[in-house]
């Protein structure tokens, strides 16, 4: 572990409580354990019981009642009942931003889909998010953003750019594993050694309608091609699932879920916007070709990686899979490339540019 540097961030771990933490969820748990070990003091806190995940974290700080929803909307609405930590910074990876008193404010915004796309969300969901965007412009003394896309977003919905810190999301080596050892789990899970994967909540901004048409027209010319969804139900209204060749996965554990990337014929990400798109560096580092939608920030993770297509065109989603599928070169081809590029995303320098937003909120020398 590295030396402690005498710095105190106040880590909002709500989310972390939720009954889906979500891939917010995920990058706290990542966070809270790379800062430690970068060797800042780390104080977890939320209202609730210590989240699992922090089982073996001493800080934890739980603010008692009320929890959740009720918590966030005093929070919002009435900036009360204020922090009272010990910390240089408080940190908010979501927009749920808490009153912090004179103790400077970090916030995470992930994306602006609530913005684009408002038709994806609830009126509660929307009314949170926008809160909760307008708080952090007005006392965020620092935002962190996933990518430079979001960072362009932001600064178009009057956020100061020097006040933007883009922090790209790491991923781990994973090693290698024995074939048999993937072949076993997709076995387990009702799939064949030809499946296409998609890896995220169920919901329609990410493009659901135009994977499972994309995947109908794919299976005229390959009708023993699985198409393997893995992840929760999110809102919102979905297409017919229960189709030929349609795998419902569900969630899975993280080893699980990397014997599919790796047994899987390609990743089909078709999301219409994306504040980062993990699930394809997820792919990546793996050796699963990807195809994913040339938008928002996801051109940014993939480069030419993987295959780009147009959002909301089931036809060049179909024919940029029919391509890598058929193709067993392109494929070798394009996961190499993945493996390459994904050594460009790494918690360290994620962690970096983190702490590095914390010290100029707190007004110290980075």
């Amino acid at each position: 572990m590295s030396e402690r540097l005498g710095f105190r961030v106040g880590l909002h771990v709500g989310q972390m409580l939720q009954r889906i933490p979500g891939g917010i969820g995920r990058y706290l748990g990542v966070l809270a354990r790379c800062l430690s070990e970068e060797g800042l003091d780390v104080v977890p806190f939320a209202a609730g019981p210590r989240p699992a995940a922090l089982a073996d974290t001493d800080s934890y700080v739980d603010l008692g009642r009320p929890h959740g929803s009720v918590r966030y909307e005093l929070w919002h609405h009435f900036r009360r009942p204020a922090l009272a930590l010990d910390v240089d910074v408080v940190h908010a990876p979501s927009l749920a931003v808490p009153p912090t008193g004179s103790t400077p404010l970090v916030v995470t915004v992930h994306d602006l889909a609530f913005l684009r796309l408002p038709q994806y969300f609830t009126i509660r969901g929307l009314r949170f998010h926008e809160r909760g965007l307008r708080l952090a412009r007005e006392h965020a003394a620092a935002v962190i953003v996933p990518s430079d896309f979001v960072a362009g977003e932001l600064i178009a919905e009057g956020f100061a750019a020097d006040r933007v810190h883009v922090a790209h999301h790491g991923i781990d080596d994973p090693g290698d594993r024995p074939p048999l050892g993937v072949s076993s789990v997709a076995e387990r899970l009702g799939l064949t050694s030809r499946y296409v994967l998609f890896v995220g909540t169920l919901e329609p901004r990410k493009g659901i309608d135009t994977l499972i048409e994309g995947f109908r027209l794919l299976r005229r010319t390959a009708p023993d091609l699985q198409l393997a969804l893995v992840g929760p139900r999110g809102w919102g209204k979905l297409p017919r699932l229960d189709r030929p060749g349609v795998v419902q996965v569900g969630q899975i554990t993280d080893d699980d879920l990397d014997a599919l990337y790796r047994g899987a014929l390609a990743l089909a990400y078709p999301s219409e916007y994306e504040g980062f798109g993990l699930p394809a560096l997820e792919a990546m580092v793996r050796g699963c070709p990807v195809v994913t939608s040339a938008a928002t920030s996801l051109p940014e993770v993939v480069g030419d990686a993987g295959r780009l297509v147009p959002t909301q065109d089931p036809g060049a989603l179909s024919a940029a899979l029919a391509e890598i599928i058929d193709d067993p070169a392109e494929r070798e081809r394009l996961g190499a490339a993945g493996r390459e590029r994904a050594q460009q995303f790494t918690w360290g320098a994620s962690v970096q540019a983190h702490v590095a937003a914390y010290r100029v909120a707190a007004g110290r020398s980075s």
